[in-house]
């Protein structure tokens, strides 16, 4: 094996990693959040408490490792990457939850790879192949398909409610933090990315966070929920996600989030008491296959300029 080929295997073995501590998110947050009839927490207290919490958690690892600060130039990159990961995908996972069950918002965020394959290609100058391209589009298509399904038969009829919106929106606001984060991890610690936007968002999360803190009881399993999200889906799981998008590219390794949305389901069952059928283990048998396949297509640098909007300024 060369040099290269074990760099990119390394790297989505690493993403996979970083997806199986992702894919338990939508059901803890749920635990969190609770149902319109149970509220527990907040989805602001949710998103923000859990920067909090990550931050402090990063401030330790940066003090203990030396971290050298951030150059000048990563500042913007950083903030970017904040407004998607720390901010965007959080808040809005965590307000739609209460409206949703985690089954059905997996599949909703089952079309975060393909936004991220795309921003990936335009900050990274790669070059996928029709054939990559090919498996993406049918990996998603099959998530949008399962979803337009469950659509049909839960509500009687095709429709998108506003916590679909707010997942959609999410989507994006993940696949640009992701794009972002990817591409500082090439040039800095991959571990480091993280812990810096957290950070450097802690003046905003921190009041916001004491603000929108839990004022009536709150269930155990809530607790523990947050807690989850805290540590591993806010912190740890950028650990290995990072550096797997470094490592195997942002394009190639982003396909491997095509099975989050079918190991949320599953963790679903056992945390949530949601059902598992035999469609969306068929779906999620043809999504993985899609990945499979996907990843041995060629990805080729470009030689195109990157565009003025995505690249920072130095000064």
């Amino acid at each position: 094996m060369n040099p290269n080929t074990a760099q990119i295997s390394k790297g989505l073995w690493l993403g996979l990693l970083g997806i199986v501590i992702f894919s338990v998110t939508l059901p803890m947050t749920r635990l969190a959040v609770g149902t319109p009839d149970t509220p527990q927490m907040s989805g602001l207290f949710i998103a923000l408490g859990r920067a909090v919490v990550a931050a402090g958690l990063s401030a330790v690892f940066l003090l203990a490792t030396r971290a050298p600060l951030p150059r000048r130039e990563d500042w913007w990159p950083l903030a970017i990457t904040a407004g998607g990961v720390v901010f965007g995908f959080p808040l809005f996972t965590s307000i739609a939850m209460r409206h949703v069950e985690a089954v059905h918002a997996a599949v909703i965020i089952g079309a975060l790879p393909l936004a991220t394959a795309a921003v990936g290609a335009l900050l990274h100058r790669q070059r996928p192949s029709i054939g990559f391209w090919l498996c993406a589009a049918l990996g998603s298509a099959l998530v949008i398909a399962f979803a337009l399904l469950r659509s049909g038969n839960t509500a009687g009829g095709l429709s998108i409610s506003l916590a679909d919106l707010l997942l959609l929106a999410a989507v994006l606001c993940a696949a640009i933090g992701y794009g972002y984060g990817a591409k500082l991890s090439q040039r800095t610690q991959a571990e480091h990315v993280i812990c810096w936007a957290l950070l450097l968002s802690l003046p905003l999360t921190l009041p916001l966070a004491a603000f929108s803190w839990p004022t009536g009881p709150i269930k155990a399993s809530a607790w523990w929920g947050f807690g989850y999200v805290a540590v591993f889906s806010m912190w740890l799981g950028f650990f290995a996600w990072y550096r797997g998008l470094a490592l195997g590219g942002t394009v190639r390794v982003s396909q491997v989030q095509l099975v989050q949305p079918f190991l949320s389901m599953l963790f679903a069952v056992p945390l949530l008491g949601e059902r598992l059928d035999a469609v969306t283990v068929g779906f999620g048998l043809a999504v993985i296959a899609t990945v499979f396949i996907g990843k041995k297509m060629p990805v080729h640098p470009s030689n195109a300029t990157p565009s003025p909007l995505l690249t920072p300024r130095k000064t």
